[in-house]
C-alpha cells in the first residue's frame, strides 16, 4: 500500500512580490519540490520505506510516491520514467495479471521487457497499447497518475470499486491536484472531490472530466444466471491465488466470520501446497467479551494456521477516536467504530514485521450478507441494494479497511472484490443470492464451501456478526454512550445549523462530525463523506450495529442456522 501525489500546473501568480511573498502561495511563489513533499508527509504513514520526487518546474508539475515496497522491493522505487524519458507515472497498488501484461508488452519489443515492479506495466502497457485497452486489461487495486510529455495528457484511473483511495482538488492558482488521501489537500485547495472508483481521465489539466470506464450490465439490468456452485467455489480459489503474489512477510486476518474465514482457509491451502508454511493469522478484541475469538480459534486449528489473539480495552481504543477520524477522513458512524481495532490490530501485526495481510472485505456487499438484507421487499431490490453497497464500497468498507491498515504502512488485499469474481457474483440472478426463509444471508457462499472440510460447520453456518459487534458488545456501547457524553443538548439543538449538509441525527453522530471538522475544515471536506445506514425503509433500524436488526440471535444462540 503506498501513496501518491500529484500536482499539475495552474495559472501563473500576477501577485508575487519578491519582498512580500504572495498571500495565495501559488505554485510559482514557492519551491515547488518543497510544497510537494510537505503535503505529501502528512500521507507518509502509507509507504515508509520510500520517498520518490519527480520535479519538472519549467511545466510546473510535481509526482511523489510514499512507498511500501511489496513486490519488485530492489527495482520497483517510483515514480517511474519510460526509458525515451517522456512518460513518468505515479501508482498506488498491486496489479495482479501484471505477468500476463509484461508478456504481451515483451512480445512486441525487439530487446523484451522485465517489468520493475508489478505497477511498472501500467507506464509500459500505455505506452505500447494506449489508454483504453490498459483499463480494459487491468486487473487489481489501483490508483494512478501518468502524465505524458509528448502529448501533454494525464492519465488518471482508479480500480472498479475503489479499493485504493483517490482524490482530486484545485488550489487558488487553478493547479490540480491529486493524492491517496484528503489530509494532503485540504491545507492547499479551496475544493476536494472523490476521484469516482472505475473512472479514468485522459487529457489536459484544465479539461479535467472523468468518465467511467468499468460499465458492467448488473448495474442497471436484473441478472438471470442461476448459480453454479462450483464455478462459484473456482472462481473464489482463483482470485484468492492471484492475490498471492507477494515478496514480504505476509498473513490473514481472520475474525471468525465466514468471509474473512474462507479467505483464511483457502490462502493456507494454497501456501502450504506451495512451500509447506504455515499461514500467519490474527483476530483482535476485548479480553474475556469477544464473540470473534471464539471462532477465530476454531477456524486457526482447523486450517492449521500460526494464530495470534490481539486483545484491547474499551479505555485503549477510546484513546484512538481522534486518530480514527484523522486516519479514515470520515465522520461516519460506523466508520469509526470499525477503524479502531483495525487499526489496532494493524499496528501489532506491523510491528511482528508483516508488510501485506488478506481479508474478507466485500463479500456482504456481493452477497446480501448484511442482516438487514432479510426485510428485502423483493429479488428486484435486493439487487438493486447490492448494487448500491458495491458502489459505495468506497466510501465504507474499502475505505476503513484501507486507511485503517495504511495507518501503520500495512497493505490490505480483498480478494473478494478480485474483478472477474465481482462480475461473476453480480451476474448471478437475485433469486439466488438473496436470504428468505429458512435460509441464512451468503446462504450459495456457505454452499458452495460446504463440501471439502474448508470450515468447521460452527462457523460455515455463523450467522453475520458485523466487525464492531464481534470484537465485543461493550466496544460500541461504550464508545456511542462516551461521545455523546461529549455533546451538550444546546449545541445539540444547533447540529442543523452548524452543519446543514448531513445534519447528524444522534449525538455521537455529532461528535464525530466536530472532530472531522476540526481536521479537514467546511463543506467541500464533508461532502466526501458518505454515512453508512441501513433501509429504514424497510423497517431497518438506523444504528448500524447488526444487533440492532430483529434477526440477529444473539451470543446465547449459536446452533448452526438453516441448511
Amino acid at each position: 500500500m503506498c501513496g501518491i501525489l500529484c500536482i499539475f500546473r495552474g495559472q501563473q501568480c500576477n501577485k508575487h512580490d519578491a519582498t512580500n511573498g504572495c498571500e495565495e502561495k501559488h505554485l510559482d511563489c514557492r519551491s515547488l519540490r518543497e510544497i510537494a513533499f510537505q503535503a505529501s508527509s502528512k500521507q507518509r504513514h502509507r509507504g515508509p520505506d520510500h520517498t520518490g520526487v519527480l520535479i519538472d518546474e519549467e511545466e510546473q508539475f510535481a509526482l511523489v510516491q510514499e512507498r511500501l515496497s511489496v513486490i519488485g522491493v530492489k527495482t520497483g522505487n517510483q515514480p517511474f520514467t519510460s526509458t525515451d524519458g517522456t512518460v513518468h507515472l505515479a501508482a498506488n497498488g498491486e496489479i495482479y495479471n501484471f505477468r500476463q501484461m509484461a508478456s504481451a508488452i515483451g512480445e512486441n519489443r525487439d530487446a523484451g521487457y522485465e517489468p520493475r515492479s508489478d505497477c511498472d506495466v501500467l507506464g509500459a502497457y500505455y505506452e505500447r497499447f494506449g489508454p483504453e485497452a490498459l483499463l480494459t486489461t487491468v486487473r487489481g487495486m489501483f490508483a494512478f497518475v501518468l502524465y505524458d510529455r509528448k502529448v501533454e495528457r494525464l492519465l488518471v484511473a482508479r480500480d472498479p470499486v475503489g479499493i485504493i483511495p483517490l482524490y482530486v482538488g484545485w488550489d487558488a492558482g487553478g493547479a490540480l491536484w491529486f493524492a491517496s488521501e484528503m489530509k494532503c489537500l485540504v491545507e492547499h485547495c479551496r475544493e476536494v472531490q472523490v476521484f469516482p472508483p472505475g473512472h479514468f481521465f485522459y487529457g489536459r489539466p484544465e479539461e479535467y472530466n472523468p468518465k467511467r470506464y468499468y460499465n458492467p450490465s448488473w448495474i442497471k439490468e436484473i441478472p438471470s444466471n442461476p448459480v453454479d456452485l462450483q464455478e462459484l467455489r473456482d472462481r473464489l480459489e482463483a482470485a484468492v491465488e492471484s492475490h498471492l503474489q507477494c515478496e514480504v512477510p505476509m498473513g490473514a486476518l481472520l475474525s471468525g466470520g465466514l468471509d474473512s474465514s474462507l479467505i483464511a482457509a483457502i490462502t493456507a491451502r494454497k501456501l502450504h501446497d506451495r512451500s509447506a508454511k504455515r499461514l500467519k493469522t490474527y483476530s483482535i478484541g476485548l479480553p474475556g467479551a469477544s464473540t470473534d475469538h471464539h471462532y477465530a480459534r476454531l477456524v486457526a486449528n482447523h486450517i492449521g494456521s500460526d494464530h495470534t489473539e490481539i486483545h484491547f480495552t474499551v479505555a485503549e481504543g477510546l484513546d484512538y477516536i481522534r486518530d480514527a477520524v484523522y486516519h479514515s477522513e470520515t465522520y461516519d458512524v460506523t466508520t469509526i467504530r470499525c477503524i479502531v481495532p483495525v487499526m489496532l490490530l494493524a499496528r501489532y501485526i506491523r510491528s511482528e514485521g508483516l508488510k501485506m495481510v488478506l481479508s474478507g472485505e466485500g463479500a456482504d456487499e456481493l452477497f446480501g450478507g448484511y442482516l438487514y438484507f432479510h426485510r428485502a421487499p423483493t429479488a428486484t431490490e435486493f439487487h438493486h441494494e447490492t448494487v448500491r453497497r458495491v458502489q459505495g464500497l468506497h466510501l465504507s468498507d474499502c475505505l476503513r479497511a484501507n486507511k485503517g491498515c495504511a495507518a501503520w504502512g500495512l497493505e490490505l488485499r480483498v480478494p473478494f472484490l478480485d474483478t472477474d469474481f465481482i462480475q461473476h457474483v453480480m451476474s448471478i440472478r437475485p433469486e439466488d443470492r438473496a436470504p428468505g426463509e429458512g435460509r441464512l444471508e451468503k446462504y450459495i457462499l456457505r454452499q458452495a464451501f460446504a463440501d471439502g472440510d474448508y470450515l468447521p460447520a460452527e462457523v460455515l453456518w455463523r450467522q453475520k456478526e458485523q466487525f464492531s459487534d464481534g470484537v465485543g458488545y461493550s466496544w460500541i456501547d461504550t464508545v456511542s454512550q462516551w461521545a455523546t457524553g461529549r455533546v451538550s443538548d444546546e449545541e445539540f439543538s444547533q447540529a442543523a445549523t452548524r452543519f446543514p449538509f448531513a445534519t447528524p441525527s444522534t449525538k455521537e453522530a455529532f461528535y464525530y462530525r466536530k472532530l472531522f471538522e476540526e481536521r479537514f475544515g467546511g463543506a467541500s471536506a464533508a461532502r466526501t463523506v458518505q454515512r453508512w445506514i441501513p433501509r429504514t425503509d424497510w423497517g431497518c433500524a438506523e444504528d448500524p450495529s447488526g444487533r440492532k436488526q430483529d434477526v440477529h440471535r444473539g451470543v446465547k444462540d449459536r446452533d448452526e442456522g438453516s441448511k
